[in-house]
């Protein structure tokens, strides 16, 4: 085993540790920073797969933008980290079946699934490449992610009105 699998099988441990904790913690705090191990871990990924600006993008707009964006939403919503404050989680169980299923089809898709190989290595420069593609035919896809950080922003914005009112 080279020493990138054994870096790998660590950054995906993480990455599940930190997903894990997400799910599982009930501490809002905690689970954000749950959330940002999880997040750095994926970068990692990405430095391995010589991927460096891509680590750097997970780095600032998921760990940098979105898990500070959260936290301030937490912040600014001290009620709902009061120990006495009833939380109501009714339907754990049904979601507890519905995560199992999807993860048991996730596992079938990933078991059945044929990997690519890759043949040559990359030529050329990775960055303009990456920029003409994020332009071009992935330019949907970027714009998508775009409208997932705005809606977080409104929602943060949204529930710190309603908290100080």
């Amino acid at each position: 085993m080279s020493l990138t699998q054994i870096v790998f099988i660590i950054l995906a441990g993480l990455a599940l540790l930190g997903a894990v904790g997400m799910v599982a913690l009930r501490n809002l705090v905690h689970t954000v920073l749950s959330m940002v191990l999880a997040f750095l871990a994926v970068a990692g990924v990405f430095v391995l797969l010589d991927a460096g600006f891509l680590a750097m993008v997970q780095i600032l707009i998921y760990v940098g933008a979105l898990a500070i964006l959260i936290l301030f939403a937490i912040m600014l919503t001290r009620d709902m980290m009061d120990r006495k404050a009833h939380v109501n989680a009714a339907q754990w169980p049904l979601a507890l079946v519905v995560a199992a299923a999807l993860f048991a089809l996730l596992g079938v898709l990933l078991v059945g699934a044929s990997w690519p190989t890759v043949t040559a290595a990359i030529s050329g420069d990775q960055v303009v490449a990456l920029g003409e593609a994020l332009v071009g035919p992935y330019a949907l896809p970027f714009e998508a992610a775009s409208v997932l950080l705005l809606a977080a922003l409104i929602g943060a914005i949204v529930i710190a009105r309603e908290a100080r009112a």
